[in-house]
């Protein structure tokens, strides 16, 4: 060993990769659930034509709480939401109790929203005249809303979630149905003269209409708190969270006063009775059925968006009710079985269950009017404590950078609590049975709380992984990333020996890929898994006497955690291995190899591995072009590291396959540009000429002589779809000697290829 400094640190990570877009459209889609189809019709029936006020004063309450979130999510972007929040501000038991109502909350909208896909789903077969063992409707309703909460229980079970760009899909999807239903009532208003007559008398039932109204469906604008939530997932959370939390509640509040206007506007019954009468007589089932009197196909379509709309919130708030519970399962606020993680799912199993257990029994125990009143005070009661704490915290924690604070503090918060607290209490007025089971709820946390959580110990946070290696500062970093035991010996190999030859470094990454059932920070879990694949590199680094660092990252996507890796610590050459399949019909080899070598931040190497044999012939085959001088330089390496360790020479040569009907000049021409390829290297390169039917066929035959094989990427133009060419592809899967396929860093195109996807995504 050298005499340079021993000391190395398996430093861990965070990957962001959220950007404002893709959390504005998280917001918007956890707002725009099952509320706005499910209780439109329930909430016209209170308020009346009131209920565009109803819809507008609590978008207006709706701010002042999001105000306290904005400020609490920039500064504590990595906590998770309300309950560590309120942990922090205030005490252990109303953080707990925060926790406690949470977790019930979500259930409880979890709930509802199984309900409203029961409720439709029923209504479709009903239309398409199907039925189940001859149940009614109601009880086929409750029936297919245990099967969904049972079916999005196992789901999540299995750690498998709509990613980021198909949850953008539906939100936009839901959006658009939306869309197309504003349009075509607003064309029934502007052919109806009298439409004005469905808004008199306004306030049918005065202003307790509006405060029930309000109270109801207060958790229809519930959602905006996942930004929040998902801040360590978050590109500059500081900047994004409150822009998108603000631009989420904007365009949430004005799709649904065009949605309320047009469906109080637009229909007109046969009997001559208010719109709203009939929106009220229909309840859960009033938007699709008034969708019928305004477009063609108008229930079909408004029973997909709503079916949508409910299966999409359903998955996401289980998932957000498991994350609660898994939260205060490691807090010991719940029984430490909450806080425990899948070993092969790694996601918190126990805590799926209980909440999907406690779901399915609230969908068969209540009414979906009760349902969605005992969420909404939940909720409110919740918000409250945020509200207060915001206020704690801006005096307790000062020190903390705050890229956003809620203007005229204490004001708006409080502004939030005193509204939250009357409409949840008015809320007694729709629902007593939803107050009961609040209340009974709280008195159950309370007694837990005191004979339990309070006198448990949280689970301790995983050790850090620190070992004494080598650490050095070099002018040349390979980045190695690694799954496994096995490929980490191997790259590790590889990597060290250019490393040596350069007189570079070796960075080795394990990415944790942490599912969505969990946050991002909850994959330190996992860490100790990735310990002794990191100790296999450091492990070859060591035997080639060369500088290694090492890295875990918990992301949710492991080709972006490479990608953002390789940016951050400017990497020359990253060196992948492809174990010559893949499990992605749609990928050539693999979705993180795709996504790297689409657009490689630097020179790059994809290794397909065989039978270790010792490099004593290396074959390069080339057509010329950088990508392949970069595999001319990695074959240098590679043999000058073997004449360094064995004492004996490496051959390596350079190979050119020409065409059969190939003319005498052609040949010439070829061979001379090879031994002017040759001489501009400090190496003894060989040269050969050979004529096949294919190049991938002379390549192969050639191959059998030697003992690793090295192939540049094809020319290609500036935006070829194939990542390294056919012929490297086809050589790599072919070949029975291991082959190195080989990319050229080249700058303007990965400028232009990363300009393109920020356009198609902001698109």
């Amino acid at each position: 060993m050298g005499e340079m400094s021993q000391r190395n640190e398996i430093k861990v990570a965070l990957t962001r990769d959220l950007d404002l877009f893709d959390i504005t459209m998280i917001g918007v889609g956890g707002m725009i659930g099952a509320g706005i189809f499910v209780l439109t019709g329930i909430a016209a029936g209170e308020a009346g034509p009131g209920l565009l006020l109803a819809f507008l004063l609590n978008g207006l309450i709706t701010l002042f709480t999001a105000a306290s979130y904005a400020e609490l999510g920039s500064a504590f972007p990595g906590a998770g939401g309300g309950y560590p929040w309120v942990r922090e501000g205030l005490s252990p038991y109303l953080g707990f109790l925060a926790g406690w109502m949470d977790w019930f909350a979500h259930s409880m909208a979890c709930s509802l929203y199984s309900l409203g896909f029961g409720s439709f789903a029923a209504r479709m077969f009903q239309m398409a005249q199907v039925s189940f063992f001859g149940l009614p409707e109601e009880r086929m309703a409750v029936l297919l809303a245990v099967a969904a909460a049972a079916l999005f229980t196992y789901i999540n079970y299995r750690g498998a979630s709509e990613t980021g760009k198909i949850g953008n899909i539906v939100t936009i999807a839901k959006v658009l149905i939306l869309a197309v239903l504003v349009a075509f009532g607003i064309r029934a208003i502007i052919l109806r003269p009298d439409w004005t007559t469905e808004f008199v008398p306004f306030l049918p039932h005065g202003l307790h209409g509006i405060l029930v109204a309000m109270g109801l469906t207060a958790i229809a604008f519930q959602g905006y708190e996942i930004i929040a939530q998902s801040g360590e997932e978050v590109v500059n959370p500081g900047r994004n969270i409150p822009r998108a939390m603000f631009s989420a509640i904007g365009a949430v509040v004005a799709i649904y006063l065009l949605v309320a206007f047009v469906l109080l506007g637009a229909v007109r019954t046969p009997d001559g009775t208010p719109s709203w009468q009939f929106l009220g007589l229909y309840e859960e089932q009033a938007v699709v059925k008034a969708s019928d009197w305004l477009m063609p196909f108008g229930s079909v379509v408004l029973l997909i968006g709503g079916l949508m709309s409910t299966l999409s919130a359903l998955n996401a708030t289980i998932y957000s009710s498991s994350r609660v519970s898994f939260a205060m399962g490691r807090n010991r606020d719940l029984p430490g079985f909450f806080g425990r993680v899948h070993p092969v799912r790694h996601t918190p199993h126990w805590a799926i269950f209980l909440s999907g257990g406690l779901v399915i029994l609230m969908a068969v125990l209540l009414p979906i009017r009760d349902v969605a009143s005992s969420a909404d005070i939940m909720f409110m009661l919740m918000f409250m404590m945020v509200n207060v704490t915001v206020i704690v915290l801006r005096r307790k924690r000062p020190d903390v950078s705050r890229p956003f604070k809620v203007p005229l503090l204490p004001l708006f918060p409080l502004l939030g609590v005193f509204s939250q607290l009357f409409l949840s209490v008015y809320l007694f007025n729709l629902s007593p049975i939803a107050w009961y089971a609040t209340l009974t709820w709280i008195a159950l946390g309370t007694v837990f709380y005191l004979t339990y959580a309070a006198r448990a110990e949280a689970m301790p946070e995983p050790v850090r992984i620190i070992h004494e290696e080598i650490v050095a500062v070099t002018q040349y970093s390979i980045l190695i990333p690694v799954a496994d035991i096995h490929q980490a010996r191997l790259l590790g190999i590889l990597g060290s020996a250019v490393a040596k030859d350069r007189a570079g470094e070796v960075f080795a990454l394990h990415v944790v890929r942490v599912p969505t059932q969990l946050g991002i920070r909850d994959g330190r879990f996992f860490l100790k898994q990735g310990k002794p694949i990191l100790e296999t590199v450091i492990e070859e680094a060591r035997r080639y006497d060369v500088p290694v660092h090492t890295m875990i990252r918990l992301g949710r996507h492991p080709a972006s955690a490479i990608i953002e890796t390789a940016r951050e610590r400017a990497t020359d050459l990253m060196i992948l291995s492809w174990p010559g399949y893949t499990t992605h019909p749609d990928a050539a080899f693999g979705s993180v190899i795709d996504l790297v070598a689409k657009s490689p931040p630097c020179d790059l190497a994809v290794v397909r591995f065989r039978r270790r044999e010792r490099p004593r012939r290396i074959l390069v085959a080339t057509a010329g072009g950088p990508h392949a001088t970069l595999a001319i330089e990695l074959a240098i390496s590679q043999a000058r590291q073997y004449r360094e360790e064995s004492g004996d020479t490496s051959t390596v040569t350079l190979f050119h396959v020409l065409r059969e009907e190939a003319d005498a000049a052609e040949e010439a021409r070829i061979c001379r540009r090879l031994e002017e390829l040759a001489r501009q290297y400090d190496y003894p390169l060989a040269c050969k000429i050979t004529r096949a039917s294919s190049v991938v066929t002379g390549i192969l035959q050639e191959a059998e002589d030697h003992n690793l094989v090295l192939v540049g990427a094809s020319a290609e133009r500036l935006f070829e779809q194939r990542l390294f060419g056919s012929i490297p592809e086809a050589v790599a899967r072919e070949c029975p000697k291991t082959v190195v396929m080989t990319k050229r860093y080249w700058p303007l195109k990965s400028r232009l290829s990363r300009l393109l996807e920020g356009v198609g995504r902001a698109g």
